[in-house]
């Protein structure tokens, strides 16, 4: 598993509307050819390990991988595998998206930071479950294509921004969870600021040897939840 790789870019703001338009008069959806082979996945990957948040498992099931990846990978869409997404980075693999989301008990009224968007695939499931994400993308081509596929999509409680991730995006702390998906040597100071008190963070730790780990913030700092071996490219982009 190959996910997205973090680079330094200055800080240009990219702003969603997102959630579904569902107003009177709307056309009837028509049928996606795809929910077949996201069934599979659901059933095959995810509750056929250890994915059994019933929340979870549906917004796996509703959100359309294929449309966040290039068209040289349509077939692929729903493999149990990381993709190229371009600029040397990955959509991750479903399972990792669908661990991390379960890890990290997405509440109805939950303000979610993510850092690296990537291809905007992990935003929309954590969409699916939250009221608000803010993500954050360094590399500023895959800001602009996530922002372009989500607002296509008619996702609206999403808000995409080019910038560092070490920063974290103070303006709309404290959050409730926070997602990383590249791997910094230690936590950033900031995202543990930017946490609230009883929130959780999702994130892989380590050089060589990485962990996922799983933190809940306390009145007297973080304590493990779980962790989890994995590989992830190093988080770059220091302050």
């Amino acid at each position: 598993m190959r996910p997205r790789r973090l680079v330094t870019f200055g800080a240009t703001l990219l702003t969603l509307a997102l959630a579904r338009d569902t107003g009177a008069g709307q056309p009837p959806a028509r049928p996606d050819p795809r929910d077949a082979d996201r069934r599979r996945m659901v059933e095959g990957q995810l509750r056929a390990r250890d994915i059994t948040d019933a929340r979870v498992l549906e917004a796996m099931q509703k959100v359309p991988r294929h449309q966040f990846v290039p068209e040289s990978q349509l077939a692929s869409a729903y493999d149990d595998a990381p993709l190229f997404i371009g600029h040397g980075q990955t959509i991750s693999q479903p399972y990792i998206v669908a661990f991390m989301t379960q890890a990290l008990r997405v509440q109805p009224d939950s303000v979610v930071l993510e850092i690296g968007t990537g291809s905007g695939y992990q935003a929309a499931v954590l969409s699916e479950l939250a009221r608000t994400v803010y993500t954050i993308e360094i590399i500023e081509p895959l800001a602009t294509q996530a922002q372009a596929t989500l607002t296509a999509l008619g996702y609206r409680n999403i808000t995409v921004r080019h910038g560092n991730g070490y920063s974290g995006w103070p303006e709309h702390a404290p959050y409730d969870r926070i997602i990383v998906t590249a791997a910094p040597d230690t936590i950033p100071p900031a995202l543990v600021d930017q946490l609230k008190v009883g929130g959780l963070l999702a994130i892989p730790v380590g050089t060589g040897e990485q962990h996922l780990r799983i933190l809940r913030k306390t009145p007297a700092g973080l304590e493990t939840v779980t962790t989890l071996p994995v590989r992830f490219v190093p988080m770059t982009g220091k302050p």
